[in-house]
């Protein structure tokens, strides 16, 4: 699935949308399945593709006061390399804070094109307390970039205050090209890692390391897929470490039927092994896995499939069993859905997720003697990308790429 490349543009979340329409859908009520407890959703904020962004397609997060941080793949700067596409802008990263009673956002970064362009993950706060993320367009040779955010030195005085932005890493497409959905992950030692879906060896795509180096950072490709019938391709998600240190990922191609793979990455010597642990096979198990991968306390994995070409969203529990590892569907979606961000789960071991392409846009799985039932669904705006967090009283936030006044996203929250 070659995804061609065009100046400073949304061709990659394009591609993998493609199937997608804007629907002019405003937030709705609750979508209560019946004996469910009703649930209150809230707009937080309407995206005008102005100055503060537009069609959001990443998940948030929460620093510990509180606040929201997110990123807009569109609107800000709508000049020069940044007038196209149609919506033109290379995007922002928001911060919302609570105001009395309602929310107050607040452009943080505004992007331009050689500082990155069109950010289609989210933020995350680094050890050091300051953002870190990627984009998927602009930097050097225009296929993308990872960058850090760090607020200013002094308080802020007035309503506009913008962030310092440094590139740690512009990619040059042999060693990575155009990350898409697949949040930053640190280790221990404060290095950064991460994938691209294109780029390497065959532009199957790669894993990488962030390694601070004299003052900057270094760049070290960990694996470059093969695709093919023995490897995976186009990795969209991120990686997340096991209780072990070995790095684990989906794929959403490659394999014996082209439908994805999950892969263990373990170090060695110096050098990482790749292994396919699940290819997917299609209708049975699902396909086309471009979330990526949580972890529980017994180190058991849960993932979403994309369900394409025909195929039902599968969720998916991947658990450790005599020296192996078992692949369980615990849920099939309907058609005309589909998961891309990656799923969460809360401290009663209930699993949340988001559904692309049509309502209820987000979701709720419930373990119960064996089985997992749907107890909760909720709609919330129009084409939900990234996934949902959690706050400390157990409320769910998240982003949609559509909907709302302006049609071009909105922040949510939905509240027990």
């Amino acid at each position: 699935m070659a995804i061609a490349t065009q100046p400073v543009s949304v061709s990659v979340a394009a591609n993998v949308l493609r199937r997608a329409s804007k629907t002019a859908i405003l937030l709705v009520t609750a979508i209560g399945l019946a004996g469910a407890v009703a649930q209150a959703q809230t707009v937080l904020h309407n995206f005008t593709n102005g100055p503060d962004g537009g069609e959001p397609q990443a998940g948030l997060t929460m620093d510990r006061a509180g606040n929201l941080y997110g990123t807009a793949s569109t609107g800000g700067n709508t000049s020069g390399v940044c007038s196209y596409p149609n919506p033109p802008g290379c995007g922002t990263v928001f911060q919302l804070s609570r105001r009395g009673s309602g929310w107050v956002l607040n452009t943080i970064y505004t992007f331009s094109g050689p500082d990155g362009a069109h950010p289609h993950t989210r933020v995350i706060i680094g050890p050091d307390g300051s953002l870190y993320g990627t984009t998927s367009d602009g930097g050097d040779a225009n296929d993308g970039t990872v960058f850090n955010l760090r607020p200013p030195a002094s308080a802020c005085k007035t309503a506009l205050c913008p962030w310092t932005e440094t590139v740690l890493h512009s990619f040059q497409g042999f060693d990575g090209e155009q990350p898409t959905f697949g949040d930053l992950v640190f280790d221990a030692a404060g290095n950064i890692y991460g994938t691209t879906p294109h780029g390497g060896q065959g532009a199957n795509g790669v894993v990488y390391k962030l390694t601070r180096s004299n003052g900057g950072w270094t760049e070290t490709v960990l694996y470059r897929f093969q695709g093919g019938d023995g490897d995976g391709a186009i990795p969209y998600a991120g990686v997340a470490f096991d209780q072990a240190g070995n790095l684990w990922g989906t794929t959403g191609f490659g394999g014996p039927y082209d439908n994805g793979t999950v892969y263990e990455l373990v170090p060695s010597g110096g050098s990482w092994t790749e292994s396919v642990v699940h290819y997917f096979l299609g209708a049975s198990d699902g396909a086309n896995p471009y979330a990526g991968l949580i972890v529980d306390q017994s180190g058991n994995f849960y993932g979403a499939t994309y369900g394409y070409d025909g195929t039902t969203p599968k969720v998916y529990e991947l658990s450790s069993a005599n020296g192996g590892w078992t692949y369980s569907v615990l849920y099939s979606l309907g058609f005309n859905q589909g998961i891309i961000g990656k799923l969460a789960m809360d401290a009663a071991g209930n699993l949340y997720g988001t559904n692309y392409y049509d309502s209820p846009e987000v979701f709720r799985l419930t373990p119960s003697n064996g089985s997992w039932t749907l107890t909760g669904t909720w709609g919330a705006g129009v084409n939900p990308v990234g996934g949902v967090i959690f706050d400390g009283s157990g409320n769910l936030y998240g982003t949609t790429q559509g909907g709302g006044t302006d049609r071009d996203g909105v922040v949510f929250e939905i509240t027990p």
